[in-house]
C-alpha cells in the first residue's frame, strides 16, 4: 500500500478538501446540545464526555450537567460527592474529578475565563491535545489539530496513512496532517467536519463511500482499500477478576455501603461491600464472612445468591457473584463506611456494576 505524501499536496487540492468538507458540516451536521453556540465550558464539558462514550449516551448527561453546573464558576464551587453523582454512570471517573480540579484552577487563576492558548490551556489537569485542540479550534477558532479516533481513521483513508493508529507515535502524523490540511478561515468547522465525518460516514466498518462529500479526494477509495485503513493492532486481552458482593442490611433495613480509595479505580465511588476471589463458589460466603470480619469487624451473613455481574473495563473484567445479607452487629461508621436508608441511598454516586447489583436486588 503506497503512502500520501502530504507535501504532494497542492494548496488549490488542499482548498478544495476544505470547501466540500464544509459545506457538507453546514447542511448535514446534528443538531447537537453543546453546539448551540461556542462557548468554550460547554465544548470542554462535551468534548471531556464524548471521550470512550457514544453521542446518544452523553446528550442527557450534558444537558443535565450543565443545568446542574451551568458555568465554570458553579462547577467550581460544586461539592465533590455532587459533581460525581451527576456523573454517575457514564464511567471513566477520573475525567471529570480533572475536569473538577482544572476547572477550579481556571476559576481561581484564569477569572472563570477558559484560557485561548495551546500553552495555558495545556496545563490545565486532564487537558490532553486532542481536547486542548477542540476547545481552542471550536470555541475560539484557533487553527489546532483535534485528532481523536475518528479523525485518525478518516485521515488514514484520504490521505493512506498506514502507521499503526494504536501506537501514540503515530497520532503526531496525524497532527501534521491537520496543521496543513485545517481551514484557517474556519478551524472550527474544519475540526467538527472531520469528526462528524468519522461519526456518521467513514465508519470503522463499512464506510459509506458513495455519500461522501470528500470521495473525490480521498487516496483509499481511489485505490479500493478503504476497508483496509485504518492499520490498528488489537489491545491485550482484560484480566479476568472475580469478586464476592452483597447488598447487606441493617435490622432497621439500612443498607451498608463503603466508599472507594481516593486513588485507583473507580476513586471515591460509592459501593456495596466487596471482596476478591480465587476460591470455588462453594466457599464464597465464608471468604466473604471472615472479609468483613477481618476488615470491619463486622458480622454478616449472606442468604441467597441473586445474580451474577460481568462487567469489563479497558484492561479488566469483572465477573461478580453477588448475595444478599444481613448485618449482625454495631457497624463503627466511619467517612468510608456507612449505613444509610435506600432514600439516602439515591445521594451518592455508585458504579454502573454497583447499580446493577442493586436493581438485581430489588427485582428479586
Amino acid at each position: 500500500m503506497k503512502k500520501q505524501h502530504l507535501n504532494s499536496l497542492d494548496q488549490f487540492a488542499i482548498e478544495a478538501f476544505q470547501e466540500d468538507l464544509i459545506d457538507w458540516f453546514k447542511t448535514e451536521q446534528r443538531s447537537l446540545p453543546w453546539r448551540e453556540n461556542q462557548d468554550p465550558y460547554r465544548v470542554w464539558v462535551s468534548e471531556i464526555m464524548l471521550q470512550q462514550t457514544r453521542v446518544d449516551t452523553v446528550i442527557p448527561y450534558f444537558n443535565r450537567f450543565i443545568e446542574l453546573f451551568p458555568s465554570i464558576e458553579a462547577l467550581a464551587e460544586a461539592d465533590d460527592e455532587k459533581v460525581l453523582k451527576a456523573w454517575e454512570g457514564l464511567g471513566y471517573y477520573s475525567r471529570v474529578r480533572n475536569l473538577h480540579s482544572a476547572v477550579k484552577e481556571v476559576q481561581e487563576q484564569y477569572n472563570g475565563q477558559v484560557p485561548n492558548t495551546p500553552k495555558e490551556i495545556s496545563k490545565l489537569k486532564g487537558v490532553g491535545p486532542y481536547t486542548a485542540g477542540a476547545i481552542l479550534s471550536i470555541a475560539y477558532g484557533v487553527p489546532e489539530p483535534a485528532v481523536d479516533g475518528n479523525v485518525m481513521r478518516v485521515l488514514s483513508r484520504i490521505l493512506l496513512i498506514s502507521e499503526d493508529i494504536a501506537k501514540p507515535s503515530s497520532r503526531k502524523i496525524f497532527e501534521t496532517a491537520v496543521r496543513k490540511l485545517i481551514s484557517q478561515d474556519n478551524p472550527s468547522f474544519f475540526n467538527q467536519a472531520l469528526m462528524e465525518l468519522g461519526a456518521l460516514i467513514c465508519t470503522p466498518t463499512s464506510p459509506s463511500c458513495l455519500l461522501c462529500p470528500v470521495r473525490e479526494h480521498c487516496q483509499a477509495f481511489n485505490d479500493g482499500v478503504q476497508e483496509e485503513l485504518p492499520v490498528k493492532t488489537k489491545k491485550k486481552k482484560q484480566r479476568l477478576v472475580s469478586l464476592v458482593a452483597a447488598i447487606l442490611t441493617s435490622d432497621d433495613g439500612r443498607f451498608l455501603i463503603h466508599k472507594r480509595p481516593n486513588q485507583g479505580l473507580l476513586a471515591n465511588l460509592w459501593e456495596f461491600l466487596n471482596v476478591e476471589t480465587h476460591l470455588s463458589f462453594k466457599s464464597n460466603k465464608q471468604h466473604f464472612q471472615k472479609f468483613m470480619d477481618e476488615q470491619f469487624g463486622v458480622d454478616v451473613t449472606l442468604n441467597e445468591h441473586i445474580g451474577q455481574i460481568d462487567h469489563v473495563f479497558t484492561h479488566l473484567e469483572w465477573n461478580i457473584q453477588v448475595y444478599q445479607g444481613q448485618v449482625h452487629s454495631e457497624v463503627d461508621e466511619t467517612t468510608h463506611l456507612k449505613l444509610v436508608t435506600d432514600e439516602q441511598l439515591k445521594d451518592y454516586a455508585f458504579p454502573v456494576s454497583h447499580q446493577k447489583m442493586y436493581k438485581q436486588y430489588l427485582n428479586h
